[in-house]
């Protein structure tokens, strides 16, 4: 998958500068922005501000806290300057998303305190298409982006929302209190959301974004490199899996998919996640898999026992599951590694007095996080 995120970035900055320089000569601080407390002048800078932020927190490897700077107009600076600005910052985040390594990631505050340059370029290209839209509906202009714009906002930071069949745009305004949707409920708070990464020693689990679970899906690579050519075949059944959720608007990032990525040299060595949200009794199922040139290491039990810590210190999450064929003795070993042990006959659904071994002793269930291991 070609990362085309620094395109993104420049592309919302020439629909922004294209439309609004169409209203240069009118005085934009005698207009308020669309649902805005600001005026259409403090918006405008408010994306640059926000573009200039992101390349510099990317750029410097910011780690708690934005980088302690601000930007100003000189003074007398008219609406083609302004313009200017914007053209500028927009063009500063574009070149540091296309120079940033993939593996380096810098501090946002929500939700998990980090993205990547992709997550950065998808949050200056938010930033610039609705802040263009609440100018415009301030200025009585109309504005409708490139279609794939609002598509990768919505596949890198709104992994959450639903789509509207093909109209990206318009969920986009919707599942940011900018518009309406037939049969749905306007909102009135929203947040977007950046992959969460859980590392190990020697690891990193990074979370597939609907973006990316399309590719991977596909056969292609998701946007990472691999060992050995390609992720295997159950890393793209579990993205097939993430992609129906998003589809069908069930999806919960942290209960999908992660890339495991070696911290040495950058490369995806396997695919480890979630079948599906814990359920009422707060019950969640595993899987796990490794390409096979990256075997016989340690890194899916390494994975393995850094999600479940991770998972079993939420409130919503009270059993692990593990699913393995009676026969994969080398995937029993990554499980009991992890911490995970046979399960009861109870916890299995089975017969009193049998241990858990799934229909006709084919699949064997494993279990962490139960009350046999808390005794």
């Amino acid at each position: 998958m070609r990362d085309m995120s620094g395109e993104h970035v420049q592309a919302a900055v020439a629909s922004c500068v294209a439309l609004l320089r169409t209203a240069a000569d009118r005085d934009w601080t005698a207009q308020r922005a669309g649902r805005l407390e600001w005026d259409c002048h403090a918006t405008a800078f408010h994306i640059a501000e926000d573009l200039i932020a992101y390349a510099a927190n990317l750029a410097g490897r910011a780690q708690n806290d934005y980088v302690p700077f601000d930007i100003t107009l000189d003074e007398g600076t008219d609406n083609e300057g302004l313009l200017h600005v914007i053209e500028t910052t927009g063009a500063l985040l574009t070149a540091t998303v296309r120079t940033t390594p993939r593996e380096v990631r810098a501090f946002h505050p929500y939700p998990f305190r980090s993205a990547n340059r992709e997550g950065f370029a998808a949050m200056g290209v938010a930033e610039v298409l609705l802040h263009t839209h609440d100018i415009a509906e301030g200025l009585g202009l109309v504005y409708e982006p490139p279609a794939e714009l609002p598509k990768f906002v919505l596949t890198t930071i709104f992994p959450h929302v639903q789509r509207e069949s093909d109209d990206h745009w318009g969920t986009l305004l919707w599942a940011t209190g900018r518009g309406d949707l037939p049969g749905r409920a306007p909102v009135t708070e929203w947040r977007w959301r950046n992959n969460l990464v859980i590392p190990t020693d020697r690891l990193t689990l990074q979370g597939v974004t609907p973006a990316a679970a399309a590719d991977l899906s596909a056969g292609g690579d998701g946007g990472f490199t691999w060992v050995g050519g390609g992720p295997f075949e159950g890393t793209r059944e579990a993205a097939g899996m993430v992609l129906n959720a998003y589809e069908t608007g069930v999806h919960r990032p942290e209960f999908g998919l992660f890339v495991l990525v070696r911290k040495e040299d950058g490369r995806a060595v396997g695919g480890m996640g979630f079948h599906g949200v814990p359920d009422e009794d707060g019950r969640a199922e595993v899987g796990y898999d490794l390409v096979e040139a990256a075997r016989g290491h340690g890194y899916a039990s390494e994975a393995l026992s850094a999600l479940s810590e991770w998972a079993l210190a939420r409130d919503d999450v009270q059993l692990l599951c593990a699913t393995v064929e009676a026969g994969n003795l080398p995937s029993q070993g990554v499980a009991s590694r992890a911490g995970y042990v046979r399960a009861t006959a109870q916890e299995a659904g089975e017969g009193e007095g049998e241990e858990g071994g799934g229909e006709d002793g084919a699949l064997q269930l494993y279990v962490r996080g139960g009350p046999q291991q808390a005794a």
